[in-house]
């Protein structure tokens, strides 16, 4: 089920009026009413894999109860590894078994050894990633004894499958969500208001920016040999805006769906397009991976207070891993190694955390340096992207080079056809308009939260209309969410 379908449509006005007007008065049937509506939320896409979550989950419940008794150092190592071994064990079997088998097979072809393998024709279970590294944090937070292991098995059960942020983040913490469902939680008028207010962006940046995005750049990368490097760079920012739109747009859902419930998920994109550097780029985008992969690996692993040689280690072990968290391809290795790269110079440098507050704070106009500062962040994660969108390695490279070939300086062409020239250019046209709502709200938790302020009821519906409408007319035509496969 996806959040811009019929079927959630339905689902979710049916789910709100259970959990408000039937389960509103008992808080362990409100838990379990929202178990049950995460499984069918999950199954949706194929019951089968209920069975994964309902196996991890029990795991790490079982291991939680397990930490909280036992003293030994030893046997408390053992209980977390189990939880570890199994929970990555899932991760690798159905994401990384045919990229490793393949890799070994042509390792031995190399040094002129050949290897018989066959693959597995295996499916990838939506949001596996995700909810991997959302029981783990559990688990590791309570051998680090930061966490309380809870008794409450409903309330686990919904911490794991909460269906809002289920299948594609925010990946929340124990420590943040688990406690949310120990406590009574009572309609919030202001808060449902402004949850609906962020669906709706949401559903925008989805629909209209990512969805029409989508198709200018699946045609131009799809066929990117045919192409000019000018049309090339044009490709790779409709990716760019693709990503952005369909993953914070998912985020902005999720989150504005949590609050009709009464919950608080955690903010997942801030603007990332706005950075002034590298280090900040990746403080707002995706903040509840790469905060995880902060806490969990980064830091146990010295963090930056080492020498040269630890810092450097360390930044290229977390980049890579967060590309290879991404999928079982080179290009995502690549990804991040590229981004390693770029974070660096700053880190050693030992400014990697000049830019902490909002870009032109308390101003409509950023500095000319500030605006020099974004454009180049911006233009290097643009061609990062190339890699994250890439097939394999060879149209990644066919493609950048390219992009820095003499045709770069050709007028950008991918069509004959006036129509598509047209919704090209109302897509183009509405981009730019989505990056100024986006610039005036920044300063917010989403782009229309600085609605909530507005005390003329007119301008704020006259909003929400324009919002409508543009997603009525304008909405591209529908795509997958891309984090579902990751």
């Amino acid at each position: 089920m996806i959040f811009n379908s019929i079927d959630f449509a339905v689902f979710l006005p049916i789910v709100f009026m259970l959990y408000w007007f039937v389960a509103n008065k008992n808080l362990k049937l409100q838990n379990a009413l929202i178990v049950v509506a995460s499984y069918v939320f999950y199954g949706w896409w194929d019951w089968r894999f209920l069975s994964l979550i309902l196996f991890s989950t029990l795991v790490d419940y079982v291991v939680g109860l397990a930490l909280s008794k036992e003293k030994k150092g030893s046997k408390r190592k053992v209980l977390l590894w189990t939880s570890i071994l199994v929970n990555l064990g899932f991760l690798g079997f159905f994401k990384y078994y045919n990229f490793f088998l393949d890799n070994f097979t042509s390792a031995f072809s190399f040094f002129g050894t050949e290897i018989q393998a066959n693959t597995l024709n295996i499916i990838l279970p939506v949001g596996i990633s995700f909810y991997t590294f959302q029981t783990l944090s559990y688990t590791i937070d309570v051998y680090k004894q930061k966490l309380e292991p809870t008794k409450d098995v409903v309330a686990f059960a919904a911490f794991v499958s909460f269906f809002p942020q289920l299948v594609a983040g925010p990946i929340e913490r124990a420590k943040h969500l688990l406690p949310q469902f120990y406590k009574k939680r009572t309609f919030n008028y202001q808060l449902a208001t402004d949850g609906m207010r962020q669906i709706l962006w949401g559903l925008f940046k989805k629909m209209v920016i990512a969805d029409n995005c989508a198709e200018y750049a699946n045609l131009i990368f799809n066929d990117s040999a045919d192409f000019s490097g000018s049309t090339l760079v044009l490709g790779a920012l409709f990716f760019t805006f693709q990503i952005y739109g369909d993953f914070s747009g998912y985020s902005d859902i999720a989150i504005g769906t949590s609050r009709l419930f009464g919950f608080d998920l955690m903010q997942n994109f801030n603007f990332p397009y706005f950075s002034r550097d590298i280090a900040e780029f990746w403080r707002r985008w995706h903040i509840s991976l790469s905060t995880w992969f902060r806490d969990y690996l980064y830091i146990p692993l010295g963090g930056s207070r080492g020498g040269l040689w630890m810092k450097i280690r360390n930044t290229f072990i977390i980049f890579i891993v967060s590309g290879f968290w991404h999928g079982a391809n080179w290009t995502f290795i690549v990804w991040g190694a590229l981004n390693a790269i770029y974070f660096l110079p700053l880190l050693l440098t030992k400014n990697n955390r000049n830019n902490l507050d909002v870009v032109a704070q308390g101003r409509f106009f950023p500095s000319i340096k500030e605006f020099a500062q974004v454009l180049l962040t911006f233009s290097l994660t643009v061609l990062s992207w190339i890699f994250f969108r890439a097939e394999n390695m060879t149209h990644a490279v066919d493609y950048m080079s390219t992009i820095f070939s003499s045709s770069i300086f050709e007028v950008p062409h991918f069509s004959n056809s006036s129509r598509v020239k047209f919704e090209c250019f109302i897509t183009l046209a509405s981009i730019i308009i989505f990056l100024i709502v986006e610039w005036m709200g920044r300063e917010g938790q989403h782009a229309l939260s600085y609605l909530s302020h507005k005390k003329s009821k007119a301008l704020r519906w006259s909003v929400y209309a324009v919002v409508v409408l543009a997603i009525v007319v304008l909405s591209g035509s529908s795509q997958e969410f891309i984090y579902f496969q990751f």
